[in-house]
């Protein structure tokens, strides 16, 4: 039996790495007993399998992780979905889980593009749009990112699916924009999309808020939706 667990991060834990929340994982799952299937070997390891990595300082509506049960196990997905979240660190809410076919694509492989939302304080709705606008007029917009140790450009608009200002912030004085982003066949990091406005723009807060799949389909909708 394999389980998709949807939860959420927020808070002070957005600064544990995605390696930090994998051992956090490991250990509430020891602690709740749940027969998790192992790896065989000298170093036997629970067979988990997490979803992209959410780079280390931003939160996140919905992360994923598979987990792989013991032959014949049985579970209470209620009341797992509550013991997790009661031994999760302050920030982490498990959201949802249920059981999926081992015979699905790994989650790495499935999320083509993601969501996310971008929080300004220092620009206001009308100059935002036009920079928006600007970026979506570009046909490439190249900056250089760090391979093994050396610089390497590459153009990020082909990656830059859509933009969107959502209006202001909640005070008034800031912005809420939306932008989709691939994730193959090459990635664009938030923090590399805040690079190719002109200037380059600095977000207050950035969180994931839909992964999707290949078919235009929400991951959200394979552990079901509360």
């Amino acid at each position: 039996m394999r389980l998709r667990v949807r939860y959420s991060k927020y808070g002070k834990v957005r600064f544990a790495s995605h390696r930090d929340m994998a051992r956090v994982i490991e250990r509430a799952l020891r602690r709740v007993k749940l027969p998790v299937a192992t790896t065989e070997g000298f170093t036997p390891r629970p067979k988990l399998h997490f979803g992209l990595a959410l780079p280390t300082g931003l939160e996140s509506d919905e992360e994923y992780f598979d987990i792989d049960l013991i032959e014949g196990a049985t579970v209470d997905l209620q009341l797992l979905t509550t013991d997790l979240t009661a031994i999760m660190p302050v920030g982490v809410v498990i959201e949802h889980i249920d059981i999926v076919d081992k015979s699905l694509p790994s989650l790495q492989e499935t999320v083509t593009r993601c969501t996310w939302r971008f929080e300004f304080d220092d620009i206001d709705t009308d100059k935002l749009a036009l920079a928006v606008e600007k970026v979506l007029a570009s046909e490439s917009l190249v900056i250089s990112r760090e391979r093994k140790g050396k610089k390497v450009d590459g153009d990020l608009r082909p990656g830059i699916i859509a933009l969107e200002v959502v209006g202001p912030t909640e005070n008034g004085s800031g912005s809420i924009m939306d932008a989709v982003l691939a994730t193959q066949p090459r990635a664009v990091r938030p923090n590399e999309l805040l690079l190719v406005f002109d200037p380059p723009l600095h977000a207050a807060r950035i969180r994931r808020t839909h992964q999707w799949l290949a078919e235009d389909a929400p991951l959200r909708e394979s552990v079901g939706s509360r």
